[in-house]
C-alpha cells in the first residue's frame, strides 16, 4: 500500500515544474547570494575629516585610515559644525577631527589625541566602525613608536583557530544549506498537500482504508528525499563556488540530515493539517520560519540574545542542525562530538511525527 502510495507522490511531484524548479535553482541563487549579502562586516563606512594640523604626520594617518578599505571619504571639512551637517545629512557615519599641533605633540610630548564622533542611529554600524577605526588608530601609532624607538614592544601575534581566513563566507554557506533543507522540507511537504485539500484529490485518498500512520509516511518520503537531494547538491555548489568542504565525514552530516528531515517533514503536515488553503498554509510557514531563522544562531550568536530568547532557542530543531553543519565544517566534529545534538534531534522527530499523525483527521 506503502509504495503505491509513494508512487503516486513522486510521479506528483515530478509533475509539478514549479516545485522541480525550485528544488534546482532555489539552491543555486541562495548559495551565490546570501553568503556575500548576509555579513556583518561593514565596508565603505562614509568618514568625514577635519584636519586641523596639516602635518606630514596627519596626512599619514588620513591615508592609513582611507587605504584600510573599511572607510569612505566622504567629505574634508572645516569645521566640526561643518561635519556635523554632513552627519545629519546622512553623508557621513563617522567624524575624524585631528586637533592643531597633532605632529609636535607627538614628538615632543609622546603623546596625541584625536577626537571620534560616531552617528549611532546604526548601533552595529557604529560600533564595528568606531573598532575599525581604533585598531587602525593603534596600529599607526606602534608605527611612529618603532619609529621613535622610544618605547620597547611587546608583539601579540594572533592565532586564528578552524577560520584562519576569518572568511565570513565558510561561517555562513552551512547555515544556508540547513535554511535551504528546512525550506523544502517544511513548506513544500506542506504546500503539496494543502493544493490536494484545494483540488479534492485528498477527499479520494481519505475514503480508501489507508491507515493515518501509511498516509503520513506517503506524505513524508518524497520530500525527506528531496530534502537530502538539495542538501548534496548545495554542498556540491558550496565546493564549486566557495571551495568549502567539511572537515568532518560527510555521513556525520548525512545520519544528522535523515532525523532533521523526518523532524521538519512532520511539521510541514502539522502545518497542512490546520490550513485548508494554500494562503493560509504559505501564512503559517512564513511566520513560523521567520521565527526559526532569526533564533537559530544563522544571523545573530545565541550567546548576544536576551535571556528569554536564549530559552526558546533550546525548543528550536533549526539551530541545533546549524550549529551541527558548522562543526562539521570548520572543526571536523565526529559523531561522538555531536550525539547530543543528535539524541535532541531524534526526540524532536519523534514528538513532532505523533503531532502529525494525530492532528490528521482522516474520514471513513
Amino acid at each position: 500500500m506503502l509504495k503505491f502510495l509513494l508512487q503516486k507522490e513522486f510521479i506528483q511531484v515530478f509533475r509539478n515544474k514549479i516545485i522541480l524548479r525550485m528544488i534546482f535553482f532555489m539552491p543555486i541563487f541562495q548559495l551565490l547570494i546570501l553568503p556575500w549579502a548576509a555579513t556583518f562586516e561593514q565596508k565603505n563606512i562614509l568618514l568625514s575629516i577635519i584636519d586641523n594640523d596639516h602635518s606630514m604626520a596627519s596626512q599619514k594617518l588620513i591615508q592609513k585610515v582611507i587605504s584600510s578599505g573599511y572607510f569612505k571619504l566622504a567629505d574634508y571639512s572645516t569645521s566640526y559644525t561643518e561635519a556635523l551637517k554632513a552627519v545629519e545629512r546622512n553623508q557621513a557615519d563617522l567624524i575624524l577631527e585631528i586637533p592643531h599641533n597633532f605632529e609636535n605633540d607627538f614628538i615632543n610630548e609622546h603623546k596625541s589625541e584625536v577626537m571620534l564622533s560616531v552617528n549611532a542611529v546604526n548601533g552595529q554600524k557604529a560600533g564595528l566602525g568606531s573598532s575599525y577605526l581604533g585598531q587602525i588608530l593603534s596600529g599607526y601609532n606602534k608605527e611612529l613608536i618603532q619609529q621613535e624607538k622610544t618605547f620597547v614592544q611587546i608583539v601579540s601575534k594572533p592565532y586564528f583557530q578552524y577560520n584562519t581566513e576569518m572568511n565570513y563566507q565558510n561561517f555562513m554557506v552551512p547555515g544556508i544549506l540547513v535554511m535551504l533543507v528546512s525550506i523544502v522540507g517544511g513548506a513544500l511537504s506542506s504546500l503539496n498537500i494543502v493544493k490536494e485539500k484545494e483540488t479534492g484529490t485528498i477527499d479520494q485518498i481519505n475514503v480508501t482504508p489507508i491507515p493515518k500512520l501509511i498516509f503520513i509516511l506517503g506524505k513524508l518520503i518524497p520530500f525527506w528525499v528531496m530534502g537530502l537531494v538539495i542538501l548534496t547538491l548545495g554542498m556540491f555548489i558550496s565546493w564549486l563556488i566557495y571551495g568549502l568542504l567539511p572537515l568532518g565525514h560527510f555521513m556525520v552530516i548525512y545520519i544528522f540530515a535523515f532525523f532533521y528531515l523526518i523532524a521538519f517533514t512532520g511539521f510541514g503536515v502539522i502545518i497542512s493539517n490546520y490550513s485548508n488553503t494554500q494562503q493560509q498554509a504559505i501564512f503559517l510557514l512564513f511566520f513560523l520560519l521567520v521565527i526559526f531563522f532569526l533564533l537559530s544562531g544563522l544571523y545573530t550568536p545565541i550567546s548576544s540574545m536576551p535571556k528569554w530568547a536564549q530559552i526558546i532557542t533550546i525548543f528550536n530543531p533549526v539551530r541545533y542542525f546549524i550549529e551541527v553543519m558548522r562543526m562539521v565544517y570548520m572543526k571536523g566534529s565526529t559523531l561522538l562530538d555531536i550525539s547530543t545534538h543528535l539524541y535532541v534531534i531524534i526526540i524532536f522527530a519523534i514528538l513532532i511525527n505523533i503531532g502529525a499523525i494525530l492532528s490528521y483527521k482522516k474520514t471513513n
